[in-house]
C-alpha cells in the first residue's frame, strides 16, 4: 500500500511524457546519475535471539488477530472524499480472512477482494520476525491485470482505518510481484531515511535502495513516497517465499529469501508541532489489497542488535 497506487501511477506517467520526464529529473537531482553496476548484497553479523521464539499464528485459528476492512468498492480508496464509509468490522469477515489448508498445512488465507488488514494484538519492539507467503490464484478489480499487491506493515499505531479508511499508520515491507521488500511510509505522518540510487527504468519515483547511496527522507505524498527494493529476490508466483524483518528501535532491515533488499532508519512520526518523534514499536498488519495471498510460519523473537548489509565482492 502506498500514497499513490503504484500501478495507477505508472499508467499516468506513461500517458504523460512531460510528467515522466519531470519525475526522472527530480530523481536525478536527489540521487545523482544512474549507477550502472548492480550490487550483490548479503547479511553479516546475524543477531542471536535474546529470548524465546513465539508463534503469532497458532495454525488453528485467527486468535490474536483483529480484522478491519476498507471500502466495499476499493477503487475509491485514494479519493480525497470517498463519499462512503469503510466497512470496518461491520460485517462477518470469515469470507475475507480465514485459516485453511494449503500444501498440506494450515495457513492464513487472505482473499484480497476487499482491501483491509489483519492486525496482531502484540505491541512489538526490538525483534526478528519471519513469515512465509505465497500468492494465490485470484486477483481482483481494480487491480486484476496489475502486479499482485499486499504488504507486511510494522510499527503500526493509531486507530483502525486512519489511513484511507483502510489501514493504520506504519512502515511497510512491501509484498508486490517485482517489488517485494520495497520501503513505503503508510500515512502522511510517518517518515524514514534510507539510501538510494537513481534508476530510470523504474516508474516514479525512480529510486532504488543502494548501500552507500544518497540519503533521502521517505515521506508519503512527496517525490520520495517509496523506495524500490535493491533487487527482485521473490520466487515465481505459486512458490513460497520467506521474509525476514529485523527491527531494533527506529531502524529496520528487509530480507527476501535470504537476500537483504532494503534498510530504513530514523523511523518517526510527525507530532502536531512538527517535531519528529522516533517510531520504535507497534503492531504488525497483514494486508489485503487486491490479490489472494497465503501466510504461514509467522514467528517473532527478541533481538538487541541488527544484522549488517554488506556488498559482496565482484
Amino acid at each position: 500500500m502506498m500514497r499513490f497506487d503504484r500501478a495507477w501511477m505508472a499508467l499516468a506517467v506513461m500517458a504523460t511524457p512531460a510528467l515522466a520526464q519531470d519525475s526522472k529529473e527530480q530523481a536525478r537531482v536527489m540521487a545523482g546519475e544512474p549507477v550502472t553496476a548492480p550490487q550483490r548484497l548479503r547479511l553479516v553479523d546475524l543477531p542471536k535471539a535474546t529470548g524465546k521464539r513465539v508463534a503469532l499464528f497458532d495454525g488453528r485459528s485467527l486468535t490474536g488477530w483483529a480484522p478491519w476492512l476498507g471500502y466495499a468498492d476499493p477503487s475509491i480508496t485514494y479519493r480525497a472524499d470517498p463519499g462512503a464509509r469503510p466497512i470496518g468490522t461491520g460485517r462477518d469477515t470469515g469470507g475475507d480472512f480465514a485459516v485453511r489448508q494449503v500444501d498440506g498445512a494450515p495457513a492464513i488465507w487472505v482473499k484480497g477482494q476487499t482491501w483491509g488488514s489483519l492486525v496482531h494484538r502484540a505491541d512489538l519492539r526490538d525483534y526478528h520476525l519471519r513469515l512465509q507467503f505465497k500468492w494465490g490464484a485470484r486477483t481482483w478489480a481494480p487491480r486484476a491485470d496489475q502486479p499482485r499487491n499486499n504488504g507486511l506493515l510494522y510499527h503500526s499505531h493509531g486507530v483502525p482505518g486512519e489511513v484511507f479508511g483502510t489501514w493504520r499508520p506504519s512502515a511497510e515491507f512491501e509484498i508486490m510481484t517485482g517489488s517485494t521488500g520495497m520501503i513505503v511510509a503508510v500515512g502522511g505522518k510517518v517518515r524514514g531515511h534510507t539510501d538510494v540510487a537513481f534508476d530510470p527504468r523504474l516508474i516514479a519515483p525512480h529510486l532504488r535502495y543502494r548501500l552507500g547511496g544518497r540519503q533521502v527522507d521517505i515521506v508519503n505524498g512527496t517525490p520520495t513516497w517509496n523506495v524500490e527494493a535493491a533487487t527482485d529476490a521473490e520466487r515465481p508466483v505459486g512458490a513460497w517465499n520467506t521474509l525476514d524483518l529485523y527491527v531494533v528501535g527506529d531502524h529496520a532491515v528487509h530480507v527476501v529469501n535470504g537476500v537483504p533488499v532494503a534498510e530504513v532508519r530514523d523511523l518517526a512520526t510527525i507530532a502536531p508541532d512538527g517535531s519528529r518523534q522516533p517510531l520504535t514499536h507497534g503492531h504488525i498488519q497483514l494486508q489485503s489489497e487486491g490479490a489472494e495471498t497465503w501466510f504461514r510460519a509467522i514467528t517473532v523473537e527478541p533481538i538487541r542488535t541488527l544484522p549488517r548489509i554488506v556488498a559482496a565482492k565482484p
